[in-house]
């Protein structure tokens, strides 16, 4: 790429848009907020606000054939993900993709090909691998700062009551599982190298989604075992025992939001470390992580290769789980 700059486009005025990506990719070094497609004239107000030389488009097909917009972001529902990837990637844009990329390991085998084919860039939206808490924890793990690692937990759960929600449509592949099961599997691949196997799985099921889902799981001697859930209170936490210790990751995926990042590890006659990360920007660390591969030609911290492979534990949860009950 030429420019010294690339210049994003976004698929959608949604409300993560709107509230958390839009703003990072203005905050964003070597990035800008060049361009909105939407209907609506309203929604593209608050994008404006902030950035008030945006373009805005009355279509998805006219954002895609602006010879201005390098990248685009796809914030669309679970169901348009793959397609919509797919028309920017063969107009010769970069695709963040907000998860799931696909639906199925099939789908991301299908954006593996056109990326090789095309040369394009294309990633899905896991934030949690651009944020140092992850890197460190990572590193606890590995370098055996707990001992001989043999369980690990995780939990991700929200409240969603509005029906009209895409994440309780079965039509456009809602669900707690497709929505937030990407984060406490992809923890716990990004954080032990190691490939689950699925050995059990429940779900409570409302109109064809799963409105929470309990999951098993094997990977050698590491149990692994998680919730995920549309239907409770706000809570996040990975935990991580070993035979000399603990690590907990107080707020792993939403971190500053949900709360402050910071690792929490305890081993046995030694005094607590509380590992603290305030200053951290995930979803702007995403972006320039973005800027910096098709700019400079850097390594991707968050290839599809790893998409994947989350993928593919999840289509292993929904093999467990059959039809909805």
């Amino acid at each position: 790429m030429d420019r010294k700059t690339v210049n994003w486009g976004v698929l959608g005025a949604s409300g993560f848009a709107r509230k958390t990506m839009a703003p990072a990719i203005h905050e964003a070094q070597r990035s800008r907020l060049a361009a909105l497609a939407t209907r609506d004239a309203s929604k593209a107000a608050p994008f404006a606000a902030f950035a008030p030389d945006l373009r805005v488009h009355e279509s998805y097909e006219a954002l895609l054939a602006d010879p201005e917009i390098d990248a685009v972001y796809v914030p669309l529902p679970n169901a348009l993900h793959v397609e919509w990837t797919e028309k920017a990637a063969r107009a010769g844009k970069a695709v963040l993709c907000e998860k799931p990329i696909g639906l199925t390991v099939a789908d991301i085998d299908r954006l593996i090909a056109l990326r090789d084919e095309t040369g394009v860039f294309i990633a899905e939206a896991w934030m949690p691998a651009h944020h140092p808490q992850w890197t460190r924890a990572r590193e606890i793990v590995a370098g055996g700062g707990i001992g001989r690692l043999h369980t690990v937990t995780g939990v991700f759960t929200y409240g969603l009551s509005d029906p009209a929600n895409v994440r309780n449509s079965a039509d456009l592949a809602g669900g707690a599982l497709r929505d937030i099961g990407v984060y406490p599997i992809g923890a716990f691949r990004l954080a032990t190298g190691l490939e689950p196997d699925v050995t059990g799985a429940e779900a409570l099921w409302e109109d064809g989604v799963d409105a929470s889902t309990w999951v098993q799981a094997q990977a050698g001697e590491v149990r692994f075992s998680f919730h995920v859930s549309m239907r409770t209170t706000k809570r996040q936490e990975m935990v991580f025992e070993g035979d000399e210790g603990w690590l907990v990751v107080r707020a792993p995926f939403n971190a500053g939001q949900y709360g402050q990042a910071d690792l929490h590890l305890r081993r046995e006659g030694a005094d607590d470390v509380i590992l603290r990360f305030p200053e951290a920007r995930q979803y702007a660390a995403q972006v320039e992580a973005v800027a910096a591969t098709l700019l400079d030609g850097a390594s991707y911290p968050m290839p599809l290769e790893q998409s994947r492979g989350t993928q593919a534990v999840i289509d292993a949860v929904f093999d467990r789980l059959g039809a909805p009950g």
